[in-house]
């Protein structure tokens, strides 16, 4: 009776840590977290010895960018972020308007305290994509995922890096470096996409159409442009 008492008592605080984490958001426009995502990725690429490889930034399909990550704990911990994705158009060069999307996950642990941390994934080709469009998808069980590189160039020379879907990474604290994300789920933010774009459009709808970035996504696209310029390698 204690054990399943105590994971009750677990489960409670699993779901107000979530659920405070959340309530951190609500006050929160999306505008002002796409602004944020944009000074995120130009922080990160500002320090080339320590940031995302470039050429493996060139080659990717998608982005997802989520500043600001909220960690939550007691007893048990949670996460949740609220970030956007953004793919390459078709041709290969330039990128889409910004969608937005949720993350989630619990990670189990006798832990009290608090932390925010910046999550960037890099979708490595056309699968990934797909599925990062996906009603909802865990990382590591529907899309292969591995803590990728740093520095000016990869040394993607494991074998789970070679062949992840998805390559992640966090910054806390000013340390940026690979972060294993697995067990996290990721799910429109369909909110985000209204308040953004003023109407229900789909995450599909907005970085596989013609839609027009919101201003305040100009930075993050014009910083994407400068740090990719080259044409997209195409993966199935």
């Amino acid at each position: 009776m204690k054990r399943k008492g105590f994971t009750r008592f677990g489960i409670a605080c699993l779901s107000v840590g979530v659920l405070s984490a959340g309530l951190l958001y609500g006050g929160e426009s999306a505008a002002k977290r796409l602004q944020t995502a944009g000074v995120v990725f130009t922080e990160i690429m500002g320090t080339p010895d320590k940031g995302i490889p470039q050429d493996l930034l060139e080659s990717s399909q998608c982005i997802v960018i989520v500043p600001g990550e909220k960690k939550v704990a007691f007893i048990f911990g949670g996460n949740y972020g609220r970030g956007f994705m953004l793919c390459r158009h078709a041709s290969g060069l330039g990128w889409s308007a910004p969608a937005g999307v949720k993350i989630e996950g619990g990670s189990l642990g006798f832990q009290i305290g608090g932390s925010e941390t910046d999550v960037i994934m890099l979708v490595r080709n056309k699968r990934g994509a797909e599925k990062l469009l996906s009603d909802k998808f865990t990382l590591g069980a529907d899309a292969s995922v591995a803590a990728g590189p740093v520095g000016r160039t990869s040394s993607a020379d494991t074998d789970a890096m070679l062949h992840a879907e998805i390559l992640s990474y966090s910054r806390s604290r000013g340390a940026f470096a690979g972060i294993s994300l697995d067990g996290a789920t990721l799910r429109p933010d369909h909110d985000s996409n209204a308040e953004l774009y003023g109407g229900k459009l789909t995450n599909e709808q907005i970085v596989m159409g013609h839609i027009e970035s919101p201003a305040s996504g100009s930075k993050l696209t014009a910083e994407l442009d400068r740090y990719s310029a080259r044409k997209s390698a195409q993966k199935d």
